[in-house]
């Protein structure tokens, strides 16, 4: 009997350690959906059409891209938390929606951590202050001394309330003691187009929507909010410059809804990572002024924690929260 009990009990074992894998021989049987909790024309946008094209290929399947913007990304966030756990529903987070904005709202409908499975930092960059081509202002203690003269008379666009365009504008006024009118919109694409227009004069935003605009000359570069000046903009200085300890970096990553079976989503990360370690994706994302990241998911996960915290400081010390 006892003989009998231990068979079975190995066969049991043998059987476990071998469904991940059978699960994962099966997948992908059908499309992908591919939330972006952005509208088109961002930057998680921009990065969902490049990384899921060249992915459906790998898998053999095609992804679905799925605009849900508004709230600062928590609208999708939230439809992909929700989604079956099934490696069929991936979302593109962002600093903003899976870090940012557990401290910004009280009410927020999933947790960035507990509600999703980390599968792949895809990179970083810094933002980048922009003006209109017609706009006064020549440099960054331009715009302060303009919010500090007359406080409100300054506008600034950004993808919408929380985004890392948002909480840089927030730093940003409160180390500089100046106030700033916040105009945010439901994504990059219609801000920066407002910016273009003069009808807001300023806005922070990624180099990858950015940086097209201020090559044509559309858009004047200010600042970037990284520690150090970037290479596809060297002649621009940083914020740090004028304000000392200044650094903000904006960045993009893939996650599953929590619960995802690991083999599902190891295969998406050495998948992705292959994508992203091409001489054509390398040389696309340093365009972009984005650095591709190497995370496994255990260290994504790592990073998203450490990032939840700092920003939970920074909205802390600048006492906003948002309904």
């Amino acid at each position: 009997m006892n003989r009998r009990n231990a068979l079975q009990a190995a066969i049991a074992a043998i059987t476990a350690a071998a469904l991940p894998a059978f699960a994962q021989d099966g997948w992908p049987s059908k499309p992908i959906t591919y939330v972006v909790p952005f509208p088109t024309g961002g930057t998680t946008d921009i990065l969902a059409r490049l990384i899921g094209q060249k992915l459906g290929a790998v898998l053999n399947t095609t992804f679905v891209v799925d605009n849900r913007g508004g709230a600062g990304g928590s609208i999708g966030s939230e439809l992909a938390a929700r989604a079956a756990p099934d490696g069929y529903t991936i979302v593109g987070g962002t600093v903003s929606s899976h870090a940012i904005n557990v401290s910004l709202y009280p009410k927020l409908g999933y947790d960035p951590i507990k509600s999703f499975t980390p599968v792949v930092l895809i990179g970083a960059n810094p933002v980048v202050l922009v003006v209109g081509e017609k706009s006064p202002y020549k440099s960054l203690k331009d715009v302060i001394a303009a919010a500090k003269a007359k406080p409100d008379s300054v506008t600034s666009a950004s993808a919408g309330n929380g985004t890392s365009q948002h909480m840089t504008l927030e730093l940003l006024g409160y180390k500089a003691g100046a106030k700033f009118v916040h105009v945010p919109y439901k994504g990059s694409g219609p801000a920066i187009q407002d910016v273009i227009a003069g009808q807001v004069d300023m806005m922070f935003d990624t180099t990858v929507v950015a940086g097209a605009h201020i090559q044509s000359g559309k858009l004047r570069a200010l600042a970037v909010s990284s520690a150090k000046r970037i290479d596809s903009l060297p002649d621009v200085p940083t914020v740090a410059e004028t304000l000392p300890g200044f650094e903000v970096l904006s960045w993009q990553g893939i996650f599953a809804p929590a619960g995802t079976p690991k083999a599902i989503v190891d295969r998406l990360n050495t998948e992705i990572l292959k994508i992203l370690a091409t001489p054509e994706m390398q040389e696309r994302l340093k365009s972009l002024g984005m650095q591709p990241s190497t995370f496994t998911p255990a260290q994504f996960a790592d990073f998203q924690k450490a990032e939840v915290a700092k920003w939970a400081q920074v909205v802390k010390a600048t006492g906003i929260k948002l309904e």
